[in-house]
């Protein structure tokens, strides 16, 4: 899959300037959403919805993922499993498709329009009642910020893996049976994960502590308002459409 992961869109847009915490908290609205309400109607209007928002996002179409062909016969291969058990199945099972697809494309639309080192802090200040309770939601965040950091120097190090497995030289077919590309992968991501973990954890020591997540955390604005109100209207109106179809 050739796509833009965990790193945001430079362009400026009114979705690029709002807080990264208003953000989170409208996918969680439409995705709260959808899991009380699956229904065709609803999934269409927030289809819609998101696509708006990517238009006012001002994203290129070059930011849509391109998914493997293996992707999309793995789907098929579920519609055919489905299909013995009747019509009903299968729709249900695009149904259930779908509503992943919605889920997976709010969440791009937070990487693609908000910094990386903005997510962490946001998730601080909307877990702050949970500090009443003594819940580390500081600590919580720092490890949230440190894992998205580093997640793109991990994909990074495995597109090198792979490219220098096409460069080693052809093997004979019982070696090439034997050997798994994936298990290499897996291991070297798990060593690669293991070491800068180990290095985070002793470079946090040596500070003394996790410390401040940004010198100069953002605040929620009259424009974060604004933008809930209107995922609370696409939902509710999304509601309506079920009702009235």
């Amino acid at each position: 899959m050739s796509t833009v992961l965990l790193r945001q869109v430079p362009v400026d847009s009114p979705v690029h300037r709002l807080w990264a915490g208003t953000k989170m908290v409208g996918a969680f609205l439409i995705s709260l959403l959808l899991m009380l309400w699956p229904s065709w109607p609803v999934l269409g209007v927030m289809i819609a919805f998101l696509i708006a928002i990517g238009v006012v996002a001002r994203l290129p179409l070059g930011t849509l993922p391109r998914l493997p062909w293996w992707f999309w016969g793995l789907i098929a291969a579920g519609a055919l499993v489905n299909l013995p058990m009747g019509g009903a199945a299968v729709l249900r099972y695009a149904q259930v498709v779908v509503f992943g697809f919605v889920l997976v494309t709010a969440s791009f639309l937070i990487a693609w329009t908000t910094p990386m080192g903005e997510v962490a802090p946001a998730l601080a200040r909307l877990g702050a009642p949970l500090r009443k309770l003594k819940v580390p939601v500081d600590e919580w965040a720092v490890v949230v910020a440190l894992t998205l950091r580093g997640l793109p120097l991990l994909l990074e190090e495995i597109r090198v893996l792979r490219a220098a497995r096409r460069l080693r030289p052809k093997e004979r077919l019982l070696d090439r049976a034997t050997d798994s590309p994936l298990i290499d992968i897996l291991t070297a991501a798990m060593a690669v994960a293991s070491r800068r973990a180990t290095e985070l954890g002793e470079a946090i020591t040596a500070r003394g502590g996790t410390g401040e997540l940004t010198a100069h955390p953002a605040t929620p604005t009259r424009r974060d308002a604004v933008a809930l109100a209107v995922v609370l209207l696409a939902c509710a109106g999304a509601v309506v459409v079920d009702l009235l179809v």
